[in-house]
């Protein structure tokens, strides 16, 4: 089980990006990068191509960003916190915050 899914809303805890927060918009086949919503964003130059419509310019584009970068959101205490997975009274797995031992809604 991911500690960190498609869906979460995680802040950034290290690199240029530091104190951002964002959500997990997808997650690469290599698990050890994510894409997050407004975080370490590129700015592409493209030409205009007629026969696919495209019109060039300026794009922005979100790049992907390591996994040990980000942390997931925990909105009680309103800082990022550590994950833990555990087994319910049922057999499910459940991923909850470390700090404040409150179950992940997600």
């Amino acid at each position: 089980m991911n500690k960190i899914k498609k869906g979460d809303e995680v802040i950034v805890i290290a690199g240029k990006d530091k104190g951002r927060r964002g959500v997990v918009l997808s997650i690469p086949k290599d698990g050890e990068t994510l894409v997050v919503e407004g975080v370490n964003t590129a700015m592409r130059h493209t030409k205009p191509n007629p026969n696919s419509g495209d019109k060039g310019g300026i794009v922005v584009k979100t790049k992907p960003i390591q996994r040990s970068n980000v942390m997931l959101y925990n909105p009680i205490s309103g800082k990022g916190s550590k994950v833990g997975i555990r087994t319910l009274e049922d057999g499910r797995k459940a991923r909850y915050f470390k700090d404040t031992n409150e179950l992940v809604e997600a």
